[in-house]
């Protein structure tokens, strides 16, 4: 089965739909949080009380950048093709649902998106959990074999893999630290509309 032929695609959003600009150390810092550690993952070990307080906090900075969001090269051309081949669209971030929705608004991607199959940390675990992909599959009635993962982060693929789900790794710079974790690699979203590459990238 060809890339392309895939029925249901399930995109992360932040640095895959949309151009990457947030900054995690900042927005740890603006937060309060230890350097290096998991934002969400943080905040889920904190008294209740504090943890309420932050992921207010958090939500503001991301209503923030979610106004500035900028589709990703190559999106719109992607996101014409597979629907117009008919193909269930969805996303799963580690974002909130409504902050989300923002992105997609601000970004003119929207229209390809139903609400319902937009995953947020509030509807499910957050990724590396697959829980959210299956959620998806479950909805449309699909098999995770014909299903694909797009994202820019190896928790992306790393859920992808474990739902199992076709993995594409989307790194513009080239670099593909996590590229094991991935069936296809690219730079470029439109690329998955060329030749389908070969397995690996």
């Amino acid at each position: 089965m060809s890339l392309l032929s895939r029925a249901h695609w399930i995109f992360d959003m932040d640095g895959t739909l949309t151009v990457a600009i947030h900054d995690f150390d900042a927005i740890r810092s603006e937060l309060g949080l230890p350097a290096g550690r998991l934002i969400l993952e943080e905040l889920a070990v904190r008294p209740e009380r504090e943890r309420a307080r932050l992921l207010d906090q958090l939500d503001a900075i991301e209503l923030r950048l979610a106004r500035a969001s900028q589709p990703q090269p190559g999106a719109h051309a992607l996101l014409d093709a597979l629907a117009g081949r008919g193909a269930s669209l969805g996303i799963l971030t580690r974002n909130s649902h409504e902050n989300a929705l923002e992105t997609l608004h601000a970004a003119g991607l929207e229209r390809f998106f139903s609400s319902e199959c937009v995953i947020g940390r509030d509807e499910a675990p957050p990724k590396p959990s697959p829980v959210g992909l299956l959620h998806l599959l479950e909805r449309w009635g699909a098999a995770p074999a014909s299903a694909v993962m797009v994202g820019d982060y190896r928790f992306d693929l790393e859920c992808g893999r474990a739902a199992g789900a076709t993995t594409v790794y989307l790194d513009p710079d080239g670099r593909f630290d996590f590229g094991e974790l991935a069936d296809h690699r690219i730079r470029r979203l439109d690329e998955l509309l060329l030749a389908p590459p070969p397995h690996g990238g």
